[in-house]
Formats: C-alpha cells, structure tokens, sequence
C-alpha cells in the first residue's frame, strides 16, 4: 500500500463560546495522533446530531479528557493505526462512533467503534449511521426488547433517530407508530414505513395509539421528549409494556401516578450513549456488524438525509437543526 501523507494541521470547526449556531467556526487544529486501539481516520463526511447543538450551548460537555470539538459521528478512510490495532486496516472505508471531534477533516476513533462502510452506501450517507444506529439498536433491541409483529411506538418520527427507529423497525418486522409535528413529516414517516402518523398539534397520540390497536397499547415506545409525556406514555402502553427514555427535550421532570404503572407491569429503561465506556459500545458495534449490517445488501435500508453543508458551515447545519423542519439526518462534507 503506498505511504499515506498526514499534515500536521487539519481544518476542524469549535465552540468560541457556548452561544447560538454563529459560535461555531473553523479554526485549524493540530491532527490528533491515535492512541493504543484507536484508528485515525480522515472524514469524508460528518452528521449533525442533537447532542451537537446541546454541547454548542454549553449544556453538554464532552466526558473528560475528550476533544472540545463536537461531531459524534463520521465515516471516512483509515490512514493509521494506534498500538495494538489489527482491524480496521489502514486504507479500509469505515464509519465510526466518536464521543466528540467528528467536526474535522481527521479524528481519533477507537478501532471496535468502527464498522465498514456498507458497500450500497456513500461516505455522507454512512456518516449518517452510527449515532442513531447505536442508539436505536441499545434502547429499542436490547433494552426494550422489540419483538417481530409487536407494536413500535416512536416519537419525534422525522428526526434522526425517528427515521431509523422506523427502518429498523419495520426490517424487524414490527407494526410502527410514530409522532411528528407537521403534514410533511407524517407523510415522509408513512412513506418510510410507519403504520400510522400521528400529527401531535392536530391530535393526542395515547387516543390514536390505543385506537390503531383495538386498545391494546404500545409494546415497545421509544421517548425523545420526557416530561409530561412519561404519564401520556403509560397510558399508551400495552400490558408488559416498555418505554425507552434517550432524551428529555420536553422538560427532565414528570409527575407520575405509578398505579397504572404497576397494573400494566410498565418497565420505564432509561439510557444515554455517549458517556458509556468503550467496550460496551465496541459491544453494541458487534451486534450492530451481526444482526443490521446484512440488511443494508438483503433489504436496501438506506439513511434518510435532509441536506448537506460544507465542513464550514456548520452554523447553517446548526441553523436548520434548530428549526425544526428537516426530516432525516444532517450532513457535513469535509
């Protein structure tokens, strides 16, 4: 393989200061050297995440001793191997979960958070993979236990983690339900493969939810928003039921009458990804390589993408975040 030619320096974008989207900016960086099992990867391509936005506002540091820059997720070609790294290859196509620094043409990833890019895949579009992959396969798979023919119910269906909960929901074959918050969002989470779309400004979800499945309730929900909608999603949820709280956008308090939490036999799992250890996320890359991986060549899965921007114009990307109105996942082109 011929030598690869590193630079010293690399184009990467910080957080002058906790702030709106304009505080971001690009700023050369020197290029992170990889430590024992890490790669080094040079990003072709970055996504947009919630947790991005959170960190920008000063509401979400990185854990310590990771990098300030943000950007959880990458895919791109490795150009090192720290010690003691076999695989991936140098020169292999990969796709990686970080816990920060994704903004930037070069990154550090620990080698079992990587995962092939899928040979149906372009780099932005495998960009767009490992954070809501990640999370969707933990909280909806292996805490809530989803089976085939149970009924999914997710939240926030539009977003990015919406959109993948829907396609891993329905490659598992269970009946989807989701939430979004305009005509078009419903329309693109049916056209994805939800059952139902239910517009939460137009109409209550635990009505239409009890509704869609003769009142038997929602199996498994997967809850983005928290607050006051813990007690909604009980009364939404099946007999046995399981809620999978991953973020509290809605508020971080509930009040919850826990009678019907105990007559439904409720199990309420809550998580986050990026604070948890290196092996339990190199874990959760193995299940991922196992059981999803094949489904990108057998069954066509493809991320949802909204847009692209340049590496630069990562406020913009913020921008439209902030506003609510894209559908899929959000990309940064280095």
């Amino acid at each position: 393989m011929p030598r690869i030619v590193i630079p010293q320096t690399m184009t990467a974008v910080e957080i002058r200061e906790p702030g709106p989207p304009q505080v971001l900016r690009a700023v050369q960086r020197a290029v992170p050297e990889p430590g024992a099992g890490e790669v080094l990867i040079r990003v072709a391509a970055a996504s947009v995440n919630r947790p991005d936005v959170l960190q920008r506002k000063g509401l979400y540091p990185p854990p310590a001793g990771v990098t300030d820059i943000p950007g959880l997720d990458v895919a791109g070609e490795v150009v090192r191997l720290g010690p003691d790294v076999r695989e991936p290859r140098q020169g292999a196509r990969v796709c990686a979960l970080v816990a920060g620094g994704g903004y930037a043409q070069y990154v550090a990833a620990p080698a079992v958070q990587c995962l092939p890019v899928p040979a149906q895949l372009s780099f932005e579009e495998a960009a767009a993979l490992p954070e809501t992959f990640f999370t969707v396969w933990l909280n909806v798979f292996e805490r809530a236990r989803l089976q085939r023919g149970e009924t999914l119910l997710v939240h926030g269906g539009a977003s990015g983690i919406g959109t993948t909960a829907i396609l891993l929901g329905k490659a598992f074959e269970a009946r989807v339900i989701v939430t979004a918050g305009s005509a078009q969002k419903c329309a693109a989470c049916r056209e994805l493969g939800a059952e139902l779309a239910i517009n939460y400004h137009e109409g209550d979800f635990v009505e239409a939810t009890l509704r869609a499945t003769d009142g038997r309730g929602a199996d498994v929900i997967l809850d983005m928003v928290g607050g006051d909608y813990l007690a909604r999603n009980v009364a939404a949820a099946a007999l046995e039921g399981r809620i999978a709280l991953i973020a509290t956008q809605g508020g971080t308090k509930a009040e919850l009458d826990l009678r019907p939490l105990m007559a439904k036999r409720i199990t309420i799992t809550a998580s986050t990804l990026r604070s948890q250890p290196v092996q339990n996320k190199g874990r959760l890359a193995s299940a991922l390589r196992e059981n999803v991986w094949p489904l990108f060549a057998s069954l066509g899965l493809k991320p949802v993408i909204h847009s692209r921007f340049p590496l630069a114009d990562a406020a913009l990307a913020h921008k439209l975040m902030e506003s609510d109105l894209h559908i899929g996942k959000i990309v940064l082109v280095v």
